[in-house]
Protein backbone atom coordinates (compact mmCIF):
# COMPACT_ATOMS: atom_id res chain seq x y z
CA UNK A 1 0.00 0.00 0.00
CA UNK A 2 1.80 3.17 -1.94
CA UNK A 3 -0.18 6.55 -0.61
CA UNK A 4 0.58 9.64 -1.29
CA UNK A 5 -1.21 12.85 0.99
CA UNK A 6 -1.46 15.90 -1.08
CA UNK A 7 -2.41 19.13 0.29
CA UNK A 8 -1.35 22.84 2.13
CA UNK A 9 1.25 22.93 4.81
CA UNK A 10 -1.60 22.21 7.90
CA UNK A 11 -4.07 20.98 5.99
CA UNK A 12 -3.72 17.74 8.51
CA UNK A 13 -1.54 15.69 6.30
CA UNK A 14 0.75 14.97 9.05
CA UNK A 15 -1.95 13.89 11.57
CA UNK A 16 -3.99 11.75 8.67
CA UNK A 17 -0.19 9.80 7.73
CA UNK A 18 -0.32 8.94 11.30
CA UNK A 19 -3.09 8.03 11.84
CA UNK A 20 -2.71 5.75 8.28
CA UNK A 21 0.68 4.40 9.61
CA UNK A 22 -0.57 3.31 12.90
CA UNK A 23 -3.77 1.40 10.98
CA UNK A 24 -1.79 -0.33 8.58
CA UNK A 25 2.06 -0.42 9.82
CA UNK A 26 3.70 1.01 7.34
CA UNK A 27 5.97 4.10 7.84
CA UNK A 28 5.09 7.79 7.39
CA UNK A 29 7.79 9.34 5.38
CA UNK A 30 7.49 13.25 5.52
CA UNK A 31 10.12 15.27 3.63
CA UNK A 32 10.26 17.95 6.39
CA UNK A 33 11.15 15.38 9.11
CA UNK A 34 13.53 13.96 6.66
CA UNK A 35 15.61 16.88 5.74
CA UNK A 36 15.29 18.41 9.30
CA UNK A 37 16.95 15.52 10.84
CA UNK A 38 19.91 15.78 8.51
CA UNK A 39 20.16 19.39 9.07
CA UNK A 40 20.38 17.87 12.90
CA UNK A 41 22.89 15.42 12.61
CA UNK A 42 25.28 17.56 11.09
CA UNK A 43 26.63 20.55 9.61
CA UNK A 44 28.29 20.82 6.24
CA UNK A 45 28.03 23.47 3.73
CA UNK A 46 24.72 21.50 1.65
CA UNK A 47 22.95 21.28 4.74
CA UNK A 48 23.76 25.30 5.71
CA UNK A 49 22.22 25.69 2.49
CA UNK A 50 19.28 23.06 2.79
CA UNK A 51 18.55 24.61 6.14
CA UNK A 52 18.93 28.59 4.30
CA UNK A 53 16.06 27.24 1.96
CA UNK A 54 13.81 25.75 4.16
CA UNK A 55 13.82 28.90 6.48
CA UNK A 56 13.04 30.95 3.74
CA UNK A 57 10.20 29.00 2.35
CA UNK A 58 12.41 27.97 -1.15
CA UNK A 59 12.14 24.61 -2.71
CA UNK A 60 14.43 22.26 -2.43
CA UNK A 61 16.45 21.25 -5.89
CA UNK A 62 14.64 17.79 -6.72
CA UNK A 63 18.08 15.52 -6.98
CA UNK A 64 18.22 16.10 -3.47
CA UNK A 65 15.16 15.58 -2.30
CA UNK A 66 14.86 12.52 -4.85
CA UNK A 67 17.81 11.37 -3.18
CA UNK A 68 17.08 11.42 0.11
CA UNK A 69 13.35 10.04 -0.49
CA UNK A 70 15.02 6.77 -2.43
CA UNK A 71 17.40 6.66 0.31
CA UNK A 72 14.47 6.16 2.93
CA UNK A 73 12.28 3.73 1.40
CA UNK A 74 14.77 1.22 0.19
CA UNK A 75 14.73 0.54 4.10
CA UNK A 76 12.76 -2.91 5.24
CA UNK A 77 10.03 -0.88 6.92
CA UNK A 78 9.06 0.14 3.60
CA UNK A 79 8.72 -3.51 1.85
CA UNK A 80 4.82 -3.63 2.82
CA UNK A 81 4.65 0.30 1.69
CA UNK A 82 4.48 3.61 3.02
CA UNK A 83 3.01 7.09 2.93
CA UNK A 84 4.45 10.26 1.82
CA UNK A 85 3.90 13.41 3.33
CA UNK A 86 5.03 16.39 1.58
CA UNK A 87 6.47 14.50 -1.59
CA UNK A 88 6.26 14.68 -4.44
CA UNK A 89 5.77 18.74 -5.28
CA UNK A 90 6.33 19.30 -8.69
CA UNK A 91 5.34 17.79 -11.28
CA UNK A 92 9.03 17.13 -12.33
CA UNK A 93 9.46 14.90 -9.07
CA UNK A 94 5.94 12.82 -9.84
CA UNK A 95 7.67 11.81 -13.02
CA UNK A 96 11.74 10.83 -11.46
CA UNK A 97 9.27 8.79 -9.12
CA UNK A 98 7.10 7.09 -12.34
CA UNK A 99 10.80 7.01 -14.34
CA UNK A 100 12.27 4.97 -11.26
CA UNK A 101 9.50 2.66 -10.81
CA UNK A 102 8.78 4.43 -7.21
CA UNK A 103 5.03 2.59 -7.59
CA UNK A 104 1.93 4.58 -6.14
CA UNK A 105 -1.43 2.85 -5.79
CA UNK A 106 -3.29 5.98 -3.43
CA UNK A 107 -3.43 9.64 -3.69
CA UNK A 108 -5.73 11.50 -1.05
CA UNK A 109 -6.05 15.37 -1.85
CA UNK A 110 -6.85 17.29 1.56
CA UNK A 111 -8.27 20.33 0.18
CA UNK A 112 -8.68 23.50 2.93
CA UNK A 113 -9.44 27.08 2.38
CA UNK A 114 -6.00 29.51 2.40
CA UNK A 115 -7.40 31.20 5.41
CA UNK A 116 -7.36 28.42 7.84
CA UNK A 117 -4.14 27.62 6.51
CA UNK A 118 -3.02 30.68 7.82
CA UNK A 119 -4.37 30.66 11.06
CA UNK A 120 -3.47 27.02 11.84
CA UNK A 121 0.92 27.79 10.72
CA UNK A 122 0.67 31.20 12.36
CA UNK A 123 -0.09 29.72 16.00
CA UNK A 124 2.02 26.27 15.46
CA UNK A 125 5.33 24.91 17.32
CA UNK A 126 7.32 21.88 17.34
CA UNK A 127 9.78 19.88 18.94
CA UNK A 128 12.60 19.21 16.63
CA UNK A 129 14.11 16.31 17.69
CA UNK A 130 10.62 14.23 17.43
CA UNK A 131 9.03 16.29 14.91
CA UNK A 132 6.00 16.47 17.53
CA UNK A 133 3.64 19.26 16.62
CA UNK A 134 1.32 21.76 18.78
CA UNK A 135 -0.61 24.83 18.00
CA UNK A 136 -1.14 27.64 20.83
CA UNK A 137 -5.05 27.24 20.26
CA UNK A 138 -5.65 24.38 18.75
CA UNK A 139 -3.33 21.47 20.27
CA UNK A 140 -1.61 23.67 23.22
CA UNK A 141 1.28 21.97 24.79
CA UNK A 142 0.32 20.68 28.69
CA UNK A 143 2.84 23.04 30.03
CA UNK A 144 3.40 26.00 28.03
CA UNK A 145 6.27 26.45 25.06
CA UNK A 146 7.46 22.69 26.30
CA UNK A 147 7.03 19.04 24.40
CA UNK A 148 4.47 16.80 26.22
CA UNK A 149 6.78 14.19 26.52
CA UNK A 150 10.46 15.40 26.72
CA UNK A 151 9.88 18.43 28.55
CA UNK A 152 12.20 20.34 26.06
CA UNK A 153 11.34 23.38 24.42
CA UNK A 154 9.14 24.18 21.63
CA UNK A 155 10.08 26.61 18.46
CA UNK A 156 8.72 28.32 16.26
CA UNK A 157 9.64 27.50 12.41
CA UNK A 158 11.38 30.28 11.05
CA UNK A 159 9.18 29.53 7.67
CA UNK A 160 6.07 29.81 9.79
CA UNK A 161 5.75 34.04 9.25
CA UNK A 162 2.89 35.45 7.40
CA UNK A 163 4.79 36.43 4.39
CA UNK A 164 6.63 32.98 4.20
CA UNK A 165 3.84 31.14 4.16
CA UNK A 166 2.11 32.63 1.37
CA UNK A 167 4.60 32.49 -0.63
CA UNK A 168 4.72 28.32 0.31
CA UNK A 169 0.86 28.87 -0.47
CA UNK A 170 1.32 30.48 -3.55
CA UNK A 171 4.06 28.09 -4.67
CA UNK A 172 1.60 25.11 -3.85
CA UNK A 173 -1.27 26.90 -6.14
CA UNK A 174 1.21 27.11 -8.82
CA UNK A 175 2.37 23.35 -9.09
CA UNK A 176 -0.63 21.58 -7.32
CA UNK A 177 -2.67 22.26 -10.81
CA UNK A 178 -0.46 20.13 -12.74
CA UNK A 179 -0.07 17.52 -10.43
CA UNK A 180 -3.35 16.76 -9.82
CA UNK A 181 -4.18 16.78 -13.30
CA UNK A 182 -1.25 13.69 -13.66
CA UNK A 183 -2.58 11.89 -10.77
CA UNK A 184 -6.21 12.16 -11.99
CA UNK A 185 -4.65 10.93 -15.44
CA UNK A 186 -3.30 8.39 -14.01
CA UNK A 187 -6.50 7.34 -11.98
CA UNK A 188 -8.63 7.38 -15.06
CA UNK A 189 -5.87 4.75 -16.61
CA UNK A 190 -6.93 2.26 -13.72
CA UNK A 191 -3.23 2.89 -12.49
CA UNK A 192 -3.86 4.15 -9.29
CA UNK A 193 -7.16 5.59 -6.87
CA UNK A 194 -7.71 9.33 -6.34
CA UNK A 195 -9.91 11.02 -3.66
CA UNK A 196 -10.45 14.11 -2.56
CA UNK A 197 -11.65 15.25 0.92
CA UNK A 198 -12.89 18.40 3.27
CA UNK A 199 -10.24 18.34 5.40
CA UNK A 200 -12.36 20.99 7.53
CA UNK A 201 -14.02 17.94 8.66
CA UNK A 202 -14.43 16.40 12.39
CA UNK A 203 -11.66 14.02 12.21
CA UNK A 204 -13.22 10.64 12.73
CA UNK A 205 -15.13 11.51 9.68
CA UNK A 206 -12.15 12.46 7.57
CA UNK A 207 -11.03 9.13 8.75
CA UNK A 208 -13.80 7.05 8.45
CA UNK A 209 -13.51 8.39 4.30
CA UNK A 210 -9.87 6.96 4.12
CA UNK A 211 -10.76 4.03 5.45
CA UNK A 212 -13.55 3.15 2.94
CA UNK A 213 -10.80 4.35 0.54
CA UNK A 214 -8.18 2.63 1.34
CA UNK A 215 -10.11 -0.45 0.86
CA UNK A 216 -11.18 0.03 -2.67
Amino acid sequence: MKIILIGYPCSGKGTQAKFISNKYKIPKISTGDLLRSIILKKTTKDTLEIKKKIDSGQLIPDNIIISIIQKRISKKDCLNGYILDGFPRTINQAKIMEKNNLKIDYVIELLIPKKSVLKRMLGRQIHEKSGRVYHKIYNPPKQKNKDDITGEKLVTRKDDTKQIIQKRLNEYDFFKKKIINYYKSKHKLNKLKFIKINAKKKLFIIQKKIIKFLKK
